[in-house]
């Protein structure tokens, strides 16, 4: 005997009312998506339930890739049998018995299948008694287990389980559309996109690239931070922008205090452009509220003019330490901390305007015409799709 099936539970969506079957078959497939490397492994649903058949296959690393799948409330390894008491009470005292430092235990018996002919309180004490009688040192307890053996009589086969390990939750990524996530390489914008990717959203992401004041390696790092964030979603396209030209002329022709602002409305408007072509509804971005100038309520309120856009700010009510142990726990931290400066950092003013004024931002954006620059950026953009988390990348500059 030995485990065959994972369950899988999902929470939230339960409460999508109409809408579940299109999240449950989109879970479905990006559960399949995610165990392609196990080829025996099939997901499978029944009514309320998710279950994953292993067919040989070592149930650990499954378990592993299934704890990355965002939908998935909770896991547990599972033995499917026939609706056979003698059968059920070998399961059950094998899945009591393969887990340790167990002093306590419960029996909670979910009758499904009306036919079967015993009823669950009764299923309880059978089940309890049978698991008391062949182990030793460990006691019944409903109230405080250390385990607790759950045993769902379906129609189709009974289920017993023990542990439950916790997933991402969330809703799966497909769901809820398309955003394009403005990526810098720092330690903020990566844990936005694994934020909106829990609400269901599907990430491209766009990254403004100034050689040769940042260098390949500061690149590379991005590609490698979208590979991290492919490890929780699907394949990600990144839009390599060449920003230094455009960058430049924004800091030559604009007053010192306002480039920042400026550069990034510029940024939104080459996003926006990105948008379009690729049926992108929104932005994501890394913004925190107050921790710089760029993200304080009036530099927002004034970048946010240039476009009509949903912006999502995943971070906007965090501190720096929560951020920072989102980062660690999702395995961007040590990629993000890499000491090579991206646009954003290279050409920061000694003293950026924290209060800039939309009619003042538009009256020196008059003045200078950068048209030119900003259709050049664009037609430069080398788009690159990160595919899974190996080393595959595909590159190509036909998106305008």
């Amino acid at each position: 005997m030995q485990y065959d099936h994972i369950l899988i539970r999902y929470g939230e969506m339960s409460l999508k009312g109409k809408n579940i079957k299109q999240f449950i078959i989109r879970l479905q497939e990006n559960i399949q998506q995610k165990i392609k490397e196990f080829p025996n492994a099939k997901v499978k649903r029944t009514q309320g339930r998710m279950f994953v058949l292993l067919n040989g296959h070592d149930p650990e690393p499954v378990m592993d890739k299934l704890q990355n799948v965002f939908g998935i409330h909770s896991l547990s390894l599972a033995i499917k049998v026939e609706n056979d008491l003698e059968k059920i009470k070998e399961a059950s005292l094998y899945a009591l018995k393969k887990n340790e430092d167990i002093h306590k235990f419960k029996v909670s018996v979910k009758r499904i299948a009306k036919d079967f002919p015993i009823r669950s309180q009764e299923m309880n004490q059978i089940l309890g008694g049978h698991l008391l009688k062949n182990t030793e040192d460990i006691l019944v307890d409903v109230h405080h287990p250390d385990l607790e053996v759950k045993v769902e009589i379906r129609m189709e086969a009974t289920y017993i389980t023990s542990s439950v390990v916790p997933g991402l939750g969330g809703l799966p990524v497909g769901t809820s559309g398309k955003s394009l996530l403005l990526l810098s390489g720092g330690i903020d914008s990566p844990v936005a996109g694994f934020l909106a990717m829990k609400r269901g959203v599907q990430l491209e992401a766009i990254h403004f690239h100034s050689p040769p004041f940042t260098s390949e390696r500061a690149k590379q790092k991005v590609l490698d931070l979208s590979r991290q964030l492919t490890k929780y979603g699907k394949a990600i396209k990144i839009h390599i922008v060449p920003f230094t030209k455009l960058q430049q002329e924004i800091f030559r022709e604009m007053p010192e205090d306002y480039a920042m602002t400026i550069m990034r409305r510029m940024m939104f408007r080459i996003s926006e452009r990105v948008c379009e072509k690729e049926s992108i509804l929104s932005l994501t971005t890394g913004e925190n509220l107050g921790q710089v100038a760029s993200q304080t309520m009036e530099s927002m309120h004034t970048i946010n003019e240039v476009t009509n856009y949903p912006i999502i700010r995943p971070l906007i009510t965090m501190d720096k330490q929560e951020v920072i142990q989102i980062s660690e726990r999702i395995g961007t931290y040590e990629t993000s901390i890499l000491p090579y400066e991206d646009c954003c950092t290279i050409f920061v003013p000694k003293s950026p305007k924290t209060k800039p004024k939309r009619e003042k931002v538009n009256y020196y954006e008059s003045t200078h015409d950068f048209s030119a620059s900003i259709e050049e950026a664009i037609n430069g953009i080398e788009t690159v799709k990160i595919t899974d988390q190996s080393n595959v990348e595909e590159s190509f500059h036909d998106l305008f």
